[in-house]
């Protein structure tokens, strides 16, 4: 079909309007084969360097989906862990012998550090996160909103090894009047007027002692599509601030002008939850910034068969800012009433918990089991969520399956 070699860039929904433009389907509603090809474009999955097979939303760059029974387990293994590029990455991976990660700006002393320099010279730090894509769920919000088309998967747990920023900064010797620091990756842009890009956090949050450059990824040198050979990781905050092949920190005594933190990866000012009504958008934007709390289903899969009277282990995922999930509840009678789930590990402040509810149906029928969880700063997850981006999807998961 004519619109399939756009497929590198584009998401399966988008394909379907593609298909209507160049003549081969008769109506603007899905009919079986429209069905039929989203379905399969949906979920294609495709074995990237050093992955496994894993949905592809994206070629030009990787955008690849982790599905969802690999969430069964604490820590996400590497070989399946989602990869986010905006840019094309170098085709080969850099030599850790060349390679410098430099610090410049507004510092004292400039530095070119290479990865040997990491590993000897800094105290070596280690630590449990979830790294979540801003987009994560945009595939379910209603109104369709555009934008890489995220399942649940756009998301994994691991333990990051490497060097508090602190450290580094310290080392470079930050100016008194900084105010921001910037980071920037060996990502290029195709085009010239295309933007690099590039990410800043607030020189407090950059000094906080938690941020940090990892180069280990549960134990092992990051894989090559999830930024090797250095990651920025900003626990507690969406995965757009985690600048993957980080090659370059600057100090800055003002704001950064970029277009990665004017335009992009916005969200409604004050809103809670980033939540906005689409007859009704705001015209009052900032920066999206810390993760809000969130639980999610990964067992059994929607639309499962169980059995009357017979217990079905239902399992799942909740997450937040690193204020701590405190409890995860579920109703099986539209919200009514609620009932604890058992919290799994807990591996850290700004690690996923998993958690286990044990589901016994009294009767036949139809069922839609909820999910949300609450974490000790007292927030909870709403009953509905949208905003024009599609970005912090929290709204409460509902699973539908069907008794017999």
């Amino acid at each position: 079909m004519k619109a399939f070699a756009l497929y590198s860039y584009v998401s399966a929904a988008v394909m379907v309007l593609l298909l209507h433009a160049c003549g081969e389907t008769q109506t603007p509603d899905y009919n079986a084969k429209e069905r039929r090809i989203a379905d399969s474009l949906e979920n294609r999955l495709v074995a990237a360097p050093g992955k496994k097979p894993l949905r592809l939303l994206t070629d030009r760059p990787y955008n690849l989906e982790t599905p969802l029974h690999y969430f069964m387990q604490d820590i996400t293994p590497n070989d399946v862990f989602f990869v986010r590029w905006h840019l094309p990455v170098p085709p080969q991976p850099v030599s850790e012998d060349t390679f410098r990660l430099r610090v410049t700006g507004n510092t004292a002393r400039p530095l070119a550090l290479s990865i040997q320099d990491l590993k000897t010279k800094f105290e070596p730090y280690k630590l449990v996160a979830v790294c979540a894509c801003a987009g994560n769920a945009r595939n379910f919000c209603d109104p369709r909103v555009p934008g890489a088309q995220w399942k649940n998967g756009g998301m994994g747990n691991a333990e990051w090894t490497g060097v508090r920023l602190k450290d580094i900064l310290q080392m470079a010797g930050t100016r008194a009047n900084t105010k921001s620091v910037s980071f920037n990756g060996l990502d290029q842009p195709v085009f010239p007027n295309t933007p690099d890009f590039i990410k800043s956090l607030e020189l407090a949050h950059a000094m906080d002692g938690e941020v940090m450059v990892a180069y280990a990824m549960n134990s092992e040198p990051l894989p090559y599509l999830n930024g090797y050979p250095l990651k920025l990781v900003v626990p507690g905050w969406y995965a757009t601030y985690w600048v993957g092949m980080l090659s370059h920190i600057s100090l800055h005594a003002g704001a950064v002008d970029n277009y990665w933190m004017d335009k992009a990866y916005r969200i409604p000012a004050g809103a809670a939850d980033a939540n906005e009504d689409p007859a009704n958008l705001s015209h009052n934007m900032v920066p999206i910034s810390r993760m809000d709390v969130r639980s999610l289903f990964v067992h059994p899969e929607p639309g499962t068969v169980i059995e009357k009277d017979k217990a079905c282990e239902v399992q799942g995922l909740a997450m937040d800012d690193g204020a701590g999930i405190v409890k995860v509840e579920l109703s099986s009678n539209g919200g009514a009433t609620w009932q604890p789930a058992k919290l799994g590990p807990d591996l850290g402040r700004y690690s996923w918990r998993r958690w286990h509810y044990t589901y016994t149906p009294a009767k036949e029928g139809n069922v839609h089991l909820l999910a949300k969880a609450t974490n000790a700063a007292g927030r909870t997850q709403p009953a509905s969520h949208w905003n024009r981006s599609g970005y912090m999807r929290n709204e409460i998961e509902s699973l539908p399956l069907v008794v017999q």
